[in-house]
């Protein structure tokens, strides 16, 4: 269990250092005792205490900033608690939460069926192997059907997304359009940041999949076990490969 859910002291000593963080360097204690819901006085030690541990340092009456080492705290501390809510929401929510897939056979409700993804659908067939679940409705061979009870891993190779980098306006057009259709053949998801980036899919005779959210767009394919491009001006770069990286997905950048 995260130390934040298990210690209510941990708990009040990360909401005031986050307080901190976001009022400094002057600080009110009044304002984070009515934030955090403890009294003034609490929070006066509190405080007494992060500094003297070396996560806050003050510079001056009601002067307060967190130092390196309290931001590092606070950062693990997030970073341990969203990795629960993550186990909790995939582990345990998600075996009891309800998902659609395409039926592979006639299925009638309440049937156990094995789960794979295809083309980065969920599909149902009955069987018990393998990544399974339990139908919700009944479905004709081709139809949607509802499943719950997840249980095991679908077996899921992911998929690699290739970034290909465009000039921007003012650095003049695309020379290699070539380049950029040999890139993009047999690739099932094609986006692209910025209007260069559109055009120059348009002249290498490329239909995108999307010019929103191109890099969310392409994490989200990946994840889903398959290949995707992102055609992206110097400029969209990084909120693309952010994505990318948040994602956990694996990515090259050509220019």
């Amino acid at each position: 269990m995260v130390d934040l859910l298990e210690n209510k002291r941990a708990a009040t000593r990360f909401r005031i250092l986050v307080e901190i963080a976001e009022r400094q360097p002057a600080v009110s204690q009044g304002e984070i005792a009515e934030a955090v819901g403890v009294t003034s006085q609490a929070v006066s030690e509190y405080i007494r205490e992060l500094v003297d541990e070396g996560l806050v340092e003050k510079e001056g009456r009601s002067r307060y900033r967190v130092t390196k080492e309290g931001v590092d705290w606070v950062f693990q501390s997030a970073t341990d608690m969203r990795r629960f809510v993550e186990r909790v929401t995939d582990d345990v929510l998600g075996s009891v939460q309800e998902d659609a897939a395409i039926a592979e056979a006639d299925l009638d409700e309440g049937e156990t069926v094995t789960l794979s993804l295809r083309d980065g659908l969920l599909h149902a067939r009955p069987g018990t192997s393998g990544a399974t679940g339990v139908t919700t409705t009944s479905a004709a061979d081709g139809e949607v059907v509802g499943v719950t009870g997840f249980e095991g891993v679908i077996d899921l190779d992911p998929g690699h997304v290739s970034v290909l980098q465009v000039p921007a306006v003012r650095s003049g057009p695309v020379e290699d359009t070539a380049a950029i259709a040999d890139a993009c053949e047999g690739v099932p998801i094609v986006t692209a940041a910025g209007v260069e980036a559109v055009v120059a899919l348009r002249d290498a005779g490329v239909d995108p999949t999307t010019h929103f959210a191109p890099g969310e767009v392409a994490a989200d394919a990946a994840s889903r076990g398959l290949d995707a491009v992102v055609v992206a001006t110097q400029d969209a770069i990084g909120r693309v490969t952010d994505a990318l990286r948040d994602a956990n997905v694996g990515y090259d950048v050509t220019q």
